[in-house]
């Protein structure tokens, strides 16, 4: 499965930054077992999280502290 583009990626957040925490958040709960929640050929867990953020099976929410 080929890599989601920037652009499609960026429709689904309000920001780089939020991009980049909410994959490495989701990526961090694979890797502790979380299943997968799309069908992904790869293996790595970022590229498994960008593709459900891709997808919109991610959802966050912002609060003073951070993303949750």
């Amino acid at each position: 499965m080929k890599q989601p583009s920037l652009d499609a990626l960026m429709s689904h957040v309000d920001s780089k930054y939020t991009l980049v925490v909410a994959a490495a958040k989701r990526a961090r709960e694979l890797t502790e077992g979380s299943e997968q929640l799309v069908d992904s050929d790869s293996y790595k867990p970022v590229s498994i999280a960008l593709h459900e953020i891709s997808e919109n099976k991610i959802n966050y929410e912002r609060t003073k502290t951070g993303i949750k």
